[in-house]
C-alpha cells in the first residue's frame, strides 16, 4: 500500500498539471485522462484514511485497467497536444508511474 501511494504522489503531480494547462481546456481526451487519473486515486483514499491495506490493494487492481489505459492515450495524443517539455515530462512520469504500480500489483498477487 506505501508503495503504491509514494507514486501516487508523482501521479497527483501529472494530474495537476494537466488540469491547469491551457491545452486541457481545448482536448476532450485530455480533460478525461485527468478526469481518470483523479478517479483513480480518489478510489483508492478511503483505504489510506482506514489504513486497509486489503482493501487498498483490492481497488487498486479493479481500478488500474483504466488507469493504465489513461495513461497510454496521454503517450499516444501528448506529441499532438503540445511538444513542450512539461507535456513530455508529464507523459514519461505518467508511464512510470503505470509501470511501477503495475509491478507492485502483479508482485502483490503472488
Amino acid at each position: 500500500m506505501q508503495a503504491i501511494d509514494q507514486q501516487m504522489a508523482h501521479l497527483w503531480m501529472v494530474r495537476t498539471f494537466l488540469k491547469h494547462a491551457e491545452e486541457t481546456e481545448e482536448d476532450d481526451e485530455l480533460q478525461e485522462v485527468a478526469r481518470t487519473l483523479y478517479d483513480y486515486m480518489l478510489a483508492l483514499g478511503p483505504a489510506v484514511q482506514a489504513n486497509d491495506p486489503a482493501a487498498y490493494l483490492k481497488q487498486a487492481k479493479k481500478k488500474f485497467s483504466k488507469l493504465r489505459k489513461a495513461c497510454e492515450l496521454f503517450g499516444e495524443i501528448q506529441p499532438e497536444i503540445s511538444d513542450h517539455t512539461n507535456f513530455k515530462m508529464a507523459a514519461i512520469s505518467c508511464r512510470l508511474v503505470v509501470d511501477e504500480v503495475g509491478a507492485i500489483l502483479g508482485a502483490s498477487s503472488g
